[in-house]
């Protein structure tokens, strides 16, 4: 009797788990609650190819289901979730799916709070300079699935995981794990601080080798005690995290592994002390997986950046546009802000999350000759912003207006950036921080590029 496996979520991952599971024999219903004229698009390819697709419906569990597939967007805890658990339905995430696949091959593993996308950006490119085919996947590049439906099977697997991926891969086990940050985040979803700890470090513990920044501070705590046979990195030098010993410190301008120089720290061309943080734990797997020092210097040479993080649009009469739509909570917009050089004209909103805004409401006080407040959250940032005695803000509600006020504002305050870093998730008005960040793009393209 043929198997029965449904799959949550018509986005680009849900879509390869089902092409997946059916090229392995399966006989797959794909369903998503939403009904736009781009799924209705998704939903003829998908039936052509055999796979039925509801569109408009919500998942009810039947015994007659022997595998569940979800989406990271699809909370861990829904009821509907824990109902099919109950039915003793597998239920499993689309990355673990893919890790079933392609478990044979050694997976690098990135997570952390911030800097996962860069840096798992910049080890991709490293691995693929050494002549590896490691194709970056997961929160960033391809969904996880779609590597193992490629008949050129990777050599390694660098995959960007978020805590949502992590908890639905329950046996997901990487040749190297990386620990970026961690800062409070998603807590609406995970509850507590120690919740979103735990997720993280099981993806960790499951590592054959263990890579983490020693230069964040709540990863240092949890010190040797928690890790004691991880390679930590420092940018501060070799004695800066005592009593722990760092594998890979910055020395001289030089960023070296177990003592030996890999690449001058001025070859990344991106700005910020938090890239090269990033850059120390990608020259770290680099190391571990024995890759050459000369093809990690040409890598990092040839990098220039991800889309959306710090990304440089345009210059406009001395203004930089700067893209920081990646910049969905408080701590990665405070490291925005820090990266640019002031005045800087600020767009933020969105969304609002949880977390500590301290940090980041004083380096606007530093940074910040005025704050332009979008979407849903303005009017709550703005009575913060009354709170902590900076009144330089204007509500203008959308992207649109931000732009062109952005430009009037940097005119007559002289300053160096009109910077989108919004502290915000995006859905009140994209349907992700990727689209936010293109319509910004854009945006700056139509009003300045011919100005």
């Amino acid at each position: 009797m043929q198997k029965q496996a449904h799959v949550i979520g018509l986005g680009k991952s849900g879509m390869a788990a089902a092409r997946l599971l059916q090229q392995d024999g399966w006989q797959v219903i794909l369903s998503d609650r939403n009904q736009s004229a781009y799924l209705q698009q998704q939903q003829q390819a998908l039936e052509q190819a055999g796979i039925t697709v509801k569109l408009g419906h919500e998942f009810v569990p039947s015994r007659e289901i022997n595998l569940l597939v979800v989406s990271p967007g699809v909370p861990w805890d829904a009821p509907v979730l824990a109902q099919a658990r109950e039915l003793d339905i597998e239920t499993i995430g689309e990355t673990e799916l893919a890790w079933r696949f392609l478990a044979d091959r050694p997976w690098l593993g990135i997570t952390g709070t911030n800097g996962k996308t860069t840096t798992t950006a910049l080890t991709a490119a490293i691995f693929q300079a050494a002549g590896f085919h490691a194709p970056a996947c997961g929160n960033i590049g391809y969904a996880a699935c779609e590597l193992a439906l490629d008949e050129t099977v990777p050599d390694w697997v660098i995959a960007e995981l978020s805590s949502y991926q992590i908890e639905a891969s329950p046996t997901l086990a990487p040749q190297i794990g990386i620990w970026t940050t961690f800062t409070p985040d998603h807590l609406s979803r995970h509850k507590t601080l120690e919740n979103y700890y735990a997720i993280k470090a099981t993806l960790l513990r499951r590592s054959a080798l263990q890579i983490l920044n020693g230069d964040d501070p709540y990863l240092r705590t949890q010190s040797a005690e928690a890790w004691p046979e991880a390679h930590w990195t420092s940018t501060q030098g070799r004695q800066a995290i005592a009593p722990l010993q760092p594998t890979t410190w910055i020395e001289d301008g030089w960023v070296k592994f177990k003592g030996q120089a890999m690449v001058k720290t001025e070859a990344l061309r991106m700005v910020g002390q938090h890239n090269l943080q990033n850059l120390l734990l990608a020259v770290t797997a680099a190391g571990l997986a024995e890759i050459d020092p000369a093809q990690v210097a040409q890598a990092i040479a040839n990098f220039a950046g991800v889309p959306h993080r710090l990304e440089q649009v345009l210059t406009w009469q001395g203004v930089d546009f700067i893209n920081d739509s990646k910049a969905t909570n408080y701590d990665a917009a405070e490291v925005g802000l820090q990266a640019v050089t002031a005045p800087v004209v600020l767009i933020a909103g969105g969304e609002p999350k949880a977390g500590n805004d301290e940090a980041w409401l004083q380096a606007i006080h530093a940074k910040a000759v005025k704050v332009l407040l979008i979407g849903e959250a303005a009017a709550a940032f703005a009575q913060r912003l009354e709170q902590v005695d900076y009144s330089q803000y204007e509500i203008v509600e959308t992207l649109d207006r931000a732009v062109q006020r952005g430009a009037e504002l940097a005119t007559s305050h002289s300053a160096k950036a009109v910077l989108l870093s919004p502290a915000c998730a995006s859905f009140d008005q994209y349907q992700s921080f990727e689209h936010r960040g293109d319509h910004f793009r854009q945006l700056c393209q139509e009003h300045f590029q011919s100005s």
